[in-house]
């Protein structure tokens, strides 16, 4: 008689390619003035509480990109804060670090997005504020211009310089995108980075599109 193979045990089971792509190093570029790129950013904090993400938190320019270089009557107000948001968040990166930037992103957006507020010198400084940064920093913004075209000029070679934000990365393959409305939570949220985490560990996964029917939803 032959006796019953025993029971696996489970602390000794193998990653899956799911387990081992969704712990990757992640990096996520982002325009504190861009609606789409802010709630793709509430998605990937709320997959960081769950999953063990290293996510660095990297600003871009929109007013940066060419077909910005002339911007239409529609989009000129947002590029002018732009260009004066991003400095300012390029040079908390310089100075401080990743946890930084996520935190002052955090008070930028809620106030930008969230409150719909438009006066960028009152919105910085009380967002530094919040964040635990010295608001004088906003006096200082255009130190970070340097870095922030360093920035730029790596999304440059990742991506292009035909797309916006959000610009992801994952297994160290960069895209633009996810683009979500509203920010998937709970289950949705998982299955959708999971999703996206083994579809960039395949070297040719280039693009995923559809048009957009819905505008954003940031509540």
């Amino acid at each position: 008689m032959t006796s019953a193979a025993p029971a696996p045990d489970p602390t000794q089971a193998e990653s899956s390619p799911l387990t081992a792509t969704s712990t990757a190093p992640v990096e996520f570029f982002f325009d504190p003035i861009c609606p789409w790129a802010w709630m793709t950013s509430r998605w990937l904090a709320e997959v960081q509480q769950v999953r063990d993400l290293d996510v660095t938190w990297r600003v871009m320019s929109l007013a940066l990109l060419p077909a910005n270089a002339e911007p239409d009557p529609d989009h000129a107000d947002g590029i002018r804060r732009s260009k004066e948001y991003c400095p300012l968040v390029a040079l908390v990166a310089d100075r401080f670090d990743s946890t930084a930037v996520k935190a002052l992103y955090d008070e930028l957006g809620r106030r930008i997005h969230l409150d719909a507020r438009t006066d960028v010198e009152a919105v910085a400084r009380e967002s530094l504020s919040a964040a635990g940064l010295d608001a004088a920093l906003f006096d200082e913004r255009h130190e970070g211009d340097a870095a922030l075209a360093a920035n730029q000029e790596e999304v440059a070679r990742r991506v292009g310089t035909d797309v916006g934000t959000p610009v992801l990365t994952i297994n160290e393959h960069s895209f633009f995108g996810p683009v979500v409305s509203p920010a998937p939570t709970g289950d949705a949220a998982l299955r959708l980075y999971d999703g996206l985490a083994l579809a960039t560990s395949v070297d040719g996964f280039f693009e995923l599109k559809r048009s957009r029917d819905v505008g954003p939803i940031l509540r």
